[in-house]
């Protein structure tokens, strides 16, 4: 069969190779303020800052960073929501030639300390909401440079905060007053290679501690330039003026992170930003904007917002220019939901490694319901047995995906071996197995691993696992995703406890509070005599998988 064969279910105007931009990640802001100087680029509570600002306020950072001796290769940590803040850090850091080290901010303080000290961050960006958990880190890691912000610091009307009322620790920085200092607005004469690192983005590990995928900047341009291309149609039909996007995924994200914040600069769309998803909240903003040009979402916010009493009467459809869903499988449901809407509505998939991007249903193009779609200009997917990793399956066969593509990452930060284990010549090995249909379209079927997707992150069992195991009265336990409405899936615990041992599932679920950030904590824990195992003592989730489905089967 002739390779790249569903090329011929490309849109119109979507090309089959790309010439991608040779230039660092913070030029697409430069180029921005340089076309749109006077537009607002952010948003924030009706707080607006136009690209010329926001370029100004980043190289700023950028020297004020440079002034704290952060140089070229070093490590900066944001931890912070989606602010204002959250890009001035991003694009400063990186104008330096320095890598992103992006935190999730419901990290907890055990978790924020194994991956800066496998990352060795030496300067970290965070807000006051999380500052107990911050001060706890810095008793345990020494990091040089910790810079702080209160998150209503950048919105009109507030008051912005003093290092005195945020308490800061002895040498910490305030964000606001580091910005001020900082009068130099000459860019960084800093020389970047396309292929020098920008980002380390983390991702599910299943050894517990997650895996940092090293992100280039050729990786953020080229996912950021297929981001756009895939949605050629929205933009040739909106005048710059006014593009927008909703920024509602976090920026942490990798899916925010480029189908978001880069896709917006590459566009100068503004972006209207949420710090935090609360759909009350959300639902107010909504009926106060006109129109959203582009609004990428995960499944669970999908599906809060269309099944909300208010959305028959808020005509979405006048709203939304289109709708995107990724992060998680969609269910076919909520797909018919949107349509119902008449929402104009697109699927797609990507990963970590895969800097977001990598497969996505067309848009005017041939669409297969419960299909991810068709694999995006330049990348090249293979299905191989998963027992050999090499043998090419049939079409129509079972098979694991792997993908190759200029957005593919370049590895995994200080971790050789699972390197090795995930990029093979060039090819990612994705552990999701998948289906090929003759025309291309791939079907997702099952995961080689055990990740459960619980409103789109990522998480692998064996981290719970252990928080479990550390519980004194648990012998063995074992994390299962079970099907859940909203959430796509959520965190069931098996656990069988100690000889002579009692315990609550409350009591289980409170033990894991201050251990793992509230999306990972089981939700619902079940006590066993035993737990299946193979041959060899493997706990066989799959089993324990499979009894779920057969019950929520049973009860539909």
């Amino acid at each position: 069969m002739e390779t790249r064969f569903w090329h011929k279910n490309y849109d119109y105007n979507v090309p089959t190779t790309i010439r991608y931009p040779k230039i660092p990640v913070p030029e697409l802001v430069h180029i921005a303020a340089s076309n749109t100087p006077n537009k607002p680029a952010l948003n924030l509570y009706g707080t607006e800052i136009s690209f010329f600002l926001l370029r100004r306020q980043i190289v700023r950072m950028a020297n004020a960073l440079a002034g704290l001796g952060v140089k070229k290769g070093d490590r900066v940590g944001v931890h912070l929501p989606n602010t204002p803040q959250y890009v001035i850090a991003y694009y400063a850091a990186m104008s330096l030639g320095a890598i992103v080290v992006n935190l999730n901010p419901m990290y907890t303080a055990e978790e924020l300390k194994g991956l800066t000290e496998n990352t060795g961050t030496n300067t970290l960006f965070t807000f006051d909401m999380v500052l107990p958990n911050i001060r706890q880190l810095c008793r345990e890691v020494e990091i040089q440079n910790v810079i702080v912000t209160r998150v209503t610091d950048f919105i009109d009307g507030f008051d912005v905060s003093t290092p005195e009322e945020l308490e800061l620790e002895k040498g910490w920085h305030h964000f606001s007053r580091l910005l001020e200092s900082s009068t130099n607005t000459v860019p960084p004469r800093v020389e970047i290679d396309p292929h020098d690192p920008a980002l380390i983005q983390f991702t599910g590990g299943t050894t517990g501690l997650p895996k940092g995928a090293v992100l280039t900047h050729r990786n953020i341009l080229a996912a950021t330039m297929h981001a756009n291309l895939w949605g050629a149609h929205l933009n040739s039909m909106t005048p710059v003026a006014e593009r927008n996007v909703l920024a509602m995924l976090p920026f942490f994200h990798v899916y925010g992170d480029i189908v978001v914040l880069n896709w917006a600069m590459f566009n100068c769309a503004t972006q209207i930003l949420v710090p935090r998803f609360d759909i009350e909240e959300i639902m107010g903003l909504l009926e106060n904007i006109p129109r959203i040009q582009f609004f990428p979402a995960v499944p669970t916010m999908i599906g809060a917002i269309l099944n909300h009493p208010k959305a028959e009467s808020m005509e979405l459809d006048k709203k939304f220019g289109l709708l995107n869903s990724g992060g998680a499988p969609c269910p076919v449901s909520l797909i018919e939901r949107a349509k119902d809407l008449n929402i104009s509505f697109s699927e797609g998939w990507g990963m970590s490694e895969t800097t977001a991007m990598g497969i996505a249903n067309p848009n005017m193009g041939l669409k297969k319901p419960g299909s991810i779609g068709i694999p995006i200009p330049d990348n090249d997917i293979r299905l191989v047995d998963p027992s050999d990793g090499v043998t090419e399956v049939k079409q129509g066969e079972r098979g694991e995906l792997t993908i190759s593509g200029p957005q593919v990452m370049s590895g995994y930060w200080n971790n050789p071996e699972e390197t090795a284990n995930q990029l093979k010549d060039g090819w990612l090995y994705t552990g999701d197995v998948a289906v090929q249909d003759e025309d291309g379209y791939v079907y997702l079927v099952d995961r080689t691993k055990d990740m459960i997707i619980a409103s789109g992150y990522n998480i692998y069992p064996r981290e719970i696992d252990e928080v479990l195991y550390r519980h004194p009265k648990v012998s063995e336990a074992a994390a299962v995703g079970v099907a859940d409405e909203y959430r796509g899936e959520t965190i069931k615990a098996f656990i069988t406890l100690k000889q002579g041992e009692t315990a609550t599932e409350e009591e289980i679920i409170e033990f894991c509070k201050d251990k793992l950030a509230p999306y990972k904590r089981p939700k619902i824990v079940e006590f066993r005599e035993e737990i299946p195992k193979s041959a060899v003592g493997k706990v066989l989730r799959k089993n324990l998988r499979a009894e779920e489905e057969e019950k929520s089967g049973k009860k539909s």
